[in-house]
């Protein structure tokens, strides 16, 4: 055959092949257009407004696991995006659910947005709903996992506090026994004795009110408190202490100022910042408490001339037994609760309290309190101060 002839009837076999394929192409998807699309059935009528009532985070996905109803909270929490599940977690339960019909329940830790760093706790249940759907319920349990962490290491801070003066006065105790015959070892170790058994009283002493703050989230029936009264009270409690070391007490207030609350704690609070103040400053120096009126709250500030706190230290002064210098503290006898019922007592009285420090100037802790009603400078003097305090006047200062 000639070459050219092949040639020709090469390239028409081609194009009919090729128009065979197009032909056979452009019928396939006719044919797929006209057949009917397998569909999810819906949900049950009312089982949407049943979800919306539920306290629970609630999603229902289909058998591809996209996401037919999903109540607002499961958007907040960013469990649903775009009509999927985020969490692979969640996906992974769902499947085995539907898998074999067993109602599943887990504790998962689930990542909240694109930080790792930010997640909750959520207490998940896992159920078939019909032939075709998988609702998922989760509760919010982060806050119920802190707490418990919390009391977790509260036991075992008490615990670990609690040892120390016991062992002291227990090994004391043997050498009393011991040293019968010497009365000088004999008042020596008594001494020592009784110094642990009142660090002791001191430390139970402020894990009972530190527990009673805790479990009281308000004050039950406050009362109208003066607070010139308050701090002429809670520098009587630290005269002594002060005394020894030689250090200046200074008091300047407005009088007239009063706060609704409880009386006993706020001068256990204010007490223990001026106990705080005294036992981390060197000797003759000076401590000063003053209290004013700023705008409807009343501010309770002490000051003090000691080595000050470290920045990376001052986030963490206020947990309980956390101590800047833990050998300072245990030779004053300071337990690390102090400034944790310094916090719990502002927040029930409906205040806060903050920390000013730099090392080698001393800090200046303030506690802030909602101010009972609008004050006037009042003629009537406060109650008399402790000896060696001044007390200072409206717009005065000894501090």
């Amino acid at each position: 055959m000639d070459a050219t002839i092949a040639a020709t009837l090469g390239g028409a076999a081609g194009l009919v092949i090729g128009a065979v394929g197009v032909l056979a192409g452009r019928w396939s998807e006719r044919s797929l257009a006209a057949a009917p699309q397998v569909e999810e059935p819906p949900l049950a009528r009312g089982v949407g407004d049943v979800l919306s009532v539920l306290r629970s985070i609630a999603v229902v996905v289909d058998t591809s696991d996209a996401v037919v109803k999903a109540s607002a909270p499961a958007l907040t929490y960013g469990l649903v995006r775009h009509g999927e599940l985020v969490h692979h977690e969640l996906r992974h339960l769902a499947r085995l659910v539907r898998r074999d019909g067993v109602i599943r329940e887990a504790e998962l830790d689930l990542a909240r947005g694109p930080s790792p760093d930010a997640s909750v706790v959520m207490r998940v249940r896992v159920a078939t709903l019909g032939l075709h759907h998988v609702l998922i319920l989760a509760e919010d349990h982060t806050h119920a996992r802190r707490v418990e962490e919390v009391r977790r290491d509260f036991v075992a801070n008490v615990s670990h506090e609690l040892k120390t003066p016991v062992g002291g006065i227990s090994l004391l105790a043997e050498a009393v026994l011991d040293g019968k015959d010497d009365p000088e070892a004999v008042a020596r170790f008594a001494e020592r004795i009784r110094v642990e058994a009142t660090r002791l009283g001191r430390l139970v002493q402020e894990i009972v009110d530190l527990s009673r703050l805790q479990v009281a989230d308000t004050l039950h029936e406050p009362e109208l408190v003066d607070i010139g009264t308050v701090l002429v009270e809670a520098l009587d409690r630290v005269r002594v202490a002060a005394e020894a070391k030689d250090i200046d007490l200074g008091l300047a207030t407005e009088r007239g100022l009063r706060v609704f609350g409880d009386a006993e704690l706020l001068v256990t609070a204010v007490a223990n910042l001026l106990t705080n103040a005294v036992n981390y400053s060197d000797t003759r120096t000076r401590v000063g408490i003053g209290a004013r009126l700023v705008d409807d709250a009343v501010e309770i500030a002490v000051t003090d001339q000691g080595q000050g706190i470290p920045a990376a230290e001052q986030e963490r002064i206020f947990e309980r037994f956390y101590r800047v210098d833990a050998a300072r503290s245990r030779a004053t006898g300071g337990t690390g609760l102090g400034l944790a019922i310094v916090k719990h007592v502002c927040a029930n009285h409906g205040g806060e309290v903050t920390v000013w420090s730099q090392e080698g100037r001393g800090s200046t802790f303030t506690m802030r309190l909602p101010v009972a009603a609008p004050q006037a400078v009042d003629t009537d003097p406060p109650a008399d101060p402790a000896p060696g305090v001044a007390v200072a006047s409206r717009g005065e200062s000894t501090a």
